[in-house]
């Protein structure tokens, strides 16, 4: 994983050497910038794939040609063999592949691309930026002076300079001669296509498989782990991982209450680890912990949102804890928004239920990828995500929802096909396979930490003149106010902040039984 950073239209290697200062953290490896003309390419680089050979911005035809990625292609391989008897390769990256596909398709390469990834390429005079379907990925852009800057994080795009910095849209890509391009959009819910109950489980275990198989790509002397909290989805990922790598390292969190009851997670993920056999590692977060980290967290998460921020914190903490052992993690992301795991869904008219997952499939790049994210590259460290595997999200949206949400003793149970799916398989104990569902903060036993933090530091009177000093802002609490405050405290320039866009209704607060906007860039 890496930062990438540049500008099209100009030969501008200063300002890009200052925002590639603003992302050590997504590349502590290698650095590298080089200018063709007008395009003036950045790189910094966590090295996963090709760890010797690696290095960005990767060029070929005597530099008339070059690529920065940030990402994985997991079918990289194959698209290699195809093209190796046109195109001499230098390296054995998986981005090189990419350049040379760009050589030979144009944009249209983009659609042969099976993977996470922000990246732009040249070729000779064309040029083209692209982010992945979902995007897992983050990229931001900007004009300024009629030229085009680009970059990874928010944090680096405020140095470029632009008065306006916008997303880059996930499943497009973007030339100066054709704009912004869709090339993927998540599929249209086809409820009844697949309603019967052996068929589909089938389907589901040989897709989330291949998902988490593909994921495990690395370089030999890259370490790769899997987040466990106990709970259904991830340990089915570090279930399947651990098929594939014995005694695969496994990473959970929590807390422990006034009386020293262990959290949730932490006693669920033990369970889940003992019984597929990983080595395991844990960390007990005390109050300190979690206040101490807070401003950082808010920093580097580049939003102020509550609910997204209440999640981020424990998020940070396992992050730091699987960075000292792996560079790469698997999580279970994905799993809530294609099979109907969030409680508020159970209340929905059926038919309703697979279009609610599709519209938070085309939001969480702002919300819960934004988070794995920014808090994984705060250590250098890779989160994969196989739920949202493209042929998952597909097959997902083909599903019938009365397999999804079932009643079950007396009681609807959210995501009920994917746990049908695994019984009896022996993968995973029927006490984690069927669990209840837990948000992360209440597993993780931290959900009112910052609430109760920001009712201690800020009056009535605060909130009000808060409020009414930033209309534009969505402070819709207390909690927001005092993330506010720390979100201006980093991203302090009008400038940037007029960017901030409202998505709204895309994380559900579960306690409070409301659907909020995120707020983000």
């Amino acid at each position: 994983m890496c930062g990438i950073a540049g500008c099209i239209g100009t030969e501008d290697t200063a300002t890009i050497e200052r925002m590639l200062d603003a992302l050590p953290h997504r590349g502590p490896n290698d650095r590298g910038i080089h200018t063709h003309g007008p395009f003036t390419f950045g790189h910094t680089r966590l090295s996963i794939i090709d760890v010797l050979k690696g290095h960005q911005p990767i060029l070929a035809n005597d530099g008339a040609s070059g690529i920065i990625c940030n990402g994985e292609i997991y079918n990289f391989n194959a698209i290699r063999r195809r093209l190796s008897t046109t195109y001499p390769f230098t390296t054995h990256s998986d981005s090189e592949v990419v350049l040379h596909l760009f050589q030979e398709k144009g944009p249209d390469c983009v659609r042969e691309l099976d993977g996470m990834f922000a990246f732009a390429v040249y070729h000779q005079d064309q040029v083209m930026l692209a982010r992945d379907p979902i995007g897992i990925k983050p990229l931001y852009y900007g004009f300024k002076e009629g030229h085009f800057y680009f970059s990874s994080e928010l944090g680096a795009m405020s140095l470029s300079g632009v008065p306006v910095v916008h997303e880059f849209p996930c499943g497009h890509y973007y030339t100066p001669e054709q704009g912004f391009v869709r090339y993927y959009d998540v599929p249209v819910p086809r409820d009844f296509l697949l309603t019967d109950t052996d068929h589909a489980a089938a389907l589901i275990r040989n897709a989330l498989k291949h998902a988490v198989k593909k994921r495990l790509l690395a370089d030999k002397s890259i370490h790769v782990g899997a987040f466990c909290s106990g709970g259904l989805d991830s340990s089915l990922i570090a279930a399947l991982a651990a098929r594939e790598i014995p005694h695969v390292h496994t990473f959970s969190v929590g807390m422990r209450d006034e009386a020293g009851k262990e959290s949730d997670d932490l006693i669920a993920a033990r369970i889940a680890a003992g019984y597929i056999g990983s080595n395991h590692h844990e960390y007990t977060i005390t109050e300190t912990d979690y206040y101490d980290a807070l401003p950082g967290v808010i920093q580097k998460l580049e939003t102020y949102d509550p609910s997204l921020v209440r999640c981020a914190v424990p998020c940070y903490f396992t992050c730091r804890l699987a960075a000292e052992e792996v560079t790469v993690v698997l999580t279970g992301e994905g799993a809530d928004e294609i099979f109907a795991g969030y409680h508020y869904m159970k209340r929905l008219a059926l038919n309703k239920v697979n279009a609610e997952g599709r519209r938070l499939i085309q939001g969480v790049h702002n919300i819960n990828l934004q988070r794995a994210d920014r808090m994984g590259m705060l250590f250098s460290l890779e989160l994969r995500v196989p739920f949202f595997d493209t042929d998952m999200i597909d097959l997902g949206m083909k599903i019938s929802p009365d397999l999804k949400i079932r009643e079950q003793d007396g009681q609807k149970v959210e995501k009920w096909i994917l746990r049908k799916a695994f019984e009896g398989t022996g993968l995973l104990p029927d006490d984690i396979l069927w669990r209840y569902k837990l948000q992360y903060t209440q597993g993780a036993g931290c959900e009112h930490l910052g609430e109760r933090l920001a009712e201690s530091e800020i009056s009535d009177d605060d909130f009000q003149r808060i409020q009414e000093q930033h209309p534009d802002a969505v402070i819709n609490s207390k909690e927001a106010a005092y993330y506010y405050q720390i979100f201006r405290k980093y991203h302090p320039q009008d400038s940037i902040l007029k960017s901030i866009g409202i998505w709204p209704g895309f994380d559900f607060d579960e306690e409070r039984e409301t659907v909020s906007g995120t707020i983000t860039v």
